[in-house]
């Protein structure tokens, strides 16, 4: 049973939709990428999953639970949690105030799920009282990870996560980012840097025009034209 199922999605921000007829499994434990030029409709698909944008067409369904209608602020009760690019933490609460806002789809005591958390992010659990906004913007990113991990999602979506970090930190947030699907989560990573995306993911589905051009794993989708793919110039098939 895959953790998170869309089928034939159709969106945008208007009549005219974004992108087309896209379909994404993704299986616990494991980490998916999406890459694609610019424009392509990564984002807008990754928002359409979590609800900030309604499909109009096709469906979603998380652990089988159809969420295609479910309201945007009720999808993290059903396992799906979603990490923005951009003001995605509360910068003038603390690390731990943060994380305790995360986990209010939880029930009981948060302070459990932080420790846990601390544990996997010991950056943060040394900085648990500063606040968010001085942190750095590697750091944050990770916040708003643990923040999101707080609702013990099934599945994560990650709207490029390492936008404008160092390569440092770069490395820092997918070692993250691995520890945490062998936790048995399943994570959606909108990614730009394509060398990344490969060597830390398990499948991968290229983004072009609005359409999921191909896909498959992540070895297979290292041996195509990737340049030609971008510029639209291949006819690639789906990998199956």
């Amino acid at each position: 049973m895959p953790a998170l199922h869309a089928e034939g999605v159709t969106a945008g921000y208007g009549r005219a939709p974004i992108i087309n007829d896209i379909s994404l499994t993704a299986e616990l434990g494991t980490v998916t990428t999406i890459i694609g030029p610019n424009g392509a409709g990564k984002s807008t698909f990754a928002k359409t999953l979590v609800g900030i944008l309604r499909p109009m067409s096709g469906r979603i369904a998380v652990n089988e639970f159809d969420i295609t209608r479910v309201a945007g602020h009720q999808i993290p009760r059903h396992g799906l949690v979603y990490v923005p690019q951009n003001d995605n933490v509360f910068k003038r609460l603390s690390v731990r105030e943060n994380l305790e806002i995360g986990g209010f789809v939880s029930k009981g005591d948060p302070a459990a799920r932080i420790a846990e958390l601390f544990e996997i992010f010991p950056d943060l659990a040394k900085a648990h009282g500063k606040k968010a906004g001085f942190l750095s913007g590697g750091q944050q990113n990770l916040l708003a990870i643990a923040r999101a991990l707080m609702a013990k999602p099934s599945v994560i979506i990650l709207d490029e996560p390492t936008a404008g970090l160092s390569p440092a930190y770069t490395s820092v947030v997918w070692d993250q980012i691995a520890r945490i699907a062998q936790l048995d989560t399943a994570i959606v990573v909108v990614e730009q840097n394509v060398e990344r995306a490969l060597k830390h993911s398990d499948f991968v589905h290229i983004f072009v025009a609005g359409r999921d051009h191909v896909n498959g794993k992540a070895n297979e989708i290292a041996a195509l034209d990737l340049a030609a793919i971008f510029l639209g110039r291949s006819s690639a098939s789906p990998v199956v």
